[in-house]
């Protein structure tokens, strides 16, 4: 083993640190051991997260026994589902202050290794998008995800609360069954039970071998997530120091492609193509990763469906077998030979899983469907992409045409959904919320109350911002280059003509190009600073695009 980054001498700056931690309570030999560094991003306010100082002190004791010394650091920890009107602040500028969170307490004081915990949408890709940065001995332990409650004698999961609001709004369904569906649809500790966000980012952190084997299958109540995980990432991260093993040998170009095959054969969030492009650029991988979402698309099959996209949740999809029987399904399409923290390959850890509910875990020869969850999109208002959860259409919604309705504001549409202004064939088009626009924000709002009205299937969302991990439907994201750098979204106008062809991979406006040149040339749309916040002009000032995953320039 090298020398120890914690152990490298600054003379007296090193004397000081010593005397410091001897004044905690630290012994002489204590400190001759590697600093562990435990980033923790819990706190009070976020349920998947409230439980992770239990997991972080199985952590500590795996990395004592294995010889470390572990120091528990914290980090930022924001719940998309508690951001209420505004989420400003949440996927893109949280992950990228994360990262830097991370960057800040490693470096600054040397650490040797780390072992990252958190669970939710912004925080693991910010956690693994430093790993990257860093390239230190590294291991990821996510927190699970929440039981599933019972309402009215069935299971229930969270999006289909939130799709709700709309039949509450239309009268569909009376303000007492929904109070009760409320009040009983958010069971504790663990991320949303369904195929959001931060589940999706959980399993991609497994596929590409930074988390251990059932990582991102085990609930959030289950002991296995103390012993085979927290405890074992201490050990295994104590391992990875002892043979030099560091997160650039596991952060690869297969290994990213792992996570993007894994995302379209569990159907996926669509806000992965945000994060594993910016996980790979942080590990210094350039390449067009929304082309490989693309191509992989036509080759990659749906091997289960779980709400939203389907019938099951993430406690059907852990008695099935979990991520490991999937990924051994998976595996002819995936890198097996891959290295991951525990040390052996990706191959050699989904050996011995078993399917035991062939329906929830499809095969390569009996998939959910032979088109994969996600879907890029191209034309002429997406002239690098536009993505789709397509795993969360059905067959009705794959040729969509219509009439456009323009707004520069979520609320706007909202408003404008409530006053019933928004009909069938409407294509609602909500620009300027890109990174450089808005910050990344999400129309969620806007999707949400459209989902449980009767209108739903027959009105489309275009926007360059993005959408919940839970989002369904005709709602398609992320179009890029998005309005604010010049994108020509910013062309489009009330009564265009839309045409979506989701087998096609086509989103266009019926329009000439020489027209939208001339509409675009008129444009005049500045971001005004005056708005915001000195964290989010910083923000908007230095990120990158959406398509090359936000990152910082």
């Amino acid at each position: 083993m090298k020398k120890l980054r914690s152990q490298w001498d600054f003379g007296v700056a090193t004397v000081k640190r010593d005397g410091i931690l001897r004044g905690l309570g630290f012994t002489k030999e204590e400190l001759q051991r590697p600093f562990i560094a435990v980033v923790n991003s819990w706190n009070e306010y976020n349920p998947g997260h409230i439980h992770l100082r239990e997991l972080a002190e199985r952590v500590k004791h795996g990395i004592r026994e294995a010889g470390g010394l572990p120091f528990e650091v914290v980090t930022t920890g924001v719940c998309d589902g508690l951001v209420l009107k505004d989420p400003r602040y949440i996927e893109l500028p949280s992950r990228n202050l994360i990262a830097d969170e991370v960057e800040l307490n490693i470096e600054a004081n040397l650490f040797d290794g780390m072992v990252l915990l958190g669970t939710c949408d912004s925080i693991v890709p910010g956690h693994l998008m430093a790993a990257a940065r860093i390239g230190i001995p590294a291991v990821l332990v996510t927190g699970g995800y929440m039981p599933n409650c019972v309402y009215q004698g069935r299971d229930l999961g969270v999006t289909e609360v939130s799709d709700a609001i709309g039949k509450v709004m239309e009268g569909r369904m009376d303000r007492a069954s929904f109070d009760e569906m409320v009040s009983c649809g958010h069971a504790g500790q663990g991320a949303c039970g369904e195929m959001t966000t931060a589940n999706s980012m959980c399993c991609a952190a497994e596929a590409m071998g930074m988390a251990l084997p059932g990582n991102s299958t085990t609930d959030a109540t289950d002991k296995r997530r103390l012993w085979s995980i927290a405890y074992e990432a201490g050990i295994h991260v104590m391992r990875m120091l002892v043979q030099g093993v560091t997160t650039r040998d596991l952060i690869t170009e297969k290994s990213i492609e792992n996570a993007i095959i894994t995302d379209l054969a569990i159907g996926g969030s669509t806000n992965l193509l945000l994060h594993l492009p910016a996980i790979a650029a942080e590990a210094g991988i350039e390449r067009d990763w929304w082309k490989f979402f693309d191509e992989a698309s036509h080759r990659v099959p749906l091997l289960t469906a779980i709400s939203p996209s389907g019938r099951y949740y993430f406690k059907d999809f852990d008695a099935a077998g979990g991520l490991p029987a999937l990924l051994k399904n998976l595996l002819p399409l995936l890198h097996g030979d891959i290295p991951t923290v525990n040390g052996k390959t990706l191959a050699q850890n989904v050996a011995s899983s078993c399917v035991y509910h062939k329906d929830v875990i499809r095969g390569l020869d009996n998939p959910v469907t032979k088109a994969a969850g996600i879907a890029v999109l191209y034309g002429n208002i997406a002239p690098e992409g536009a993505i789709i959860k397509a795993a969360a259409l059905h067959p009705g919604q794959y040729h969509f045409e219509g009439v456009a309705r323009v707004f520069h504001d979520v609320d706007d549409a909202v408003a404008a959904l409530r006053r019933k202004e928004i009909t069938p064939g409407t294509a609602v088009v909500i620009r300027y919320l890109g990174p450089k626009g808005r910050f990344g924000t999400t129309a969620f709002a806007f999707q949400k109350e459209l989902a449980g009205m009767s209108i739903a299937d027959e009105v489309a969302i275009i926007t360059d911002g993005r959408f919940s991990g839970g989002t369904s439907g005709l709602s398609i994201g992320y179009v890029a280059p998005e309005a604010a750098i010049g994108g020509p979204l910013n062309a489009v106008l009330d009564g265009d003509r839309v045409i979506i062809d989701i087998e096609k991979r086509a989103m266009n406006i019926g329009v000439s190009d020489e027209e939208i040149k001339r509409r675009q040339a008129a444009v005049d749309w500045k971001f005004d600073e005056t708005k915001y916040s000195r964290f989010l002009r910083l923000f908007t000032r230095n990120v990158t695009s959406t398509a090359k995953g936000a990152t910082w320039i």
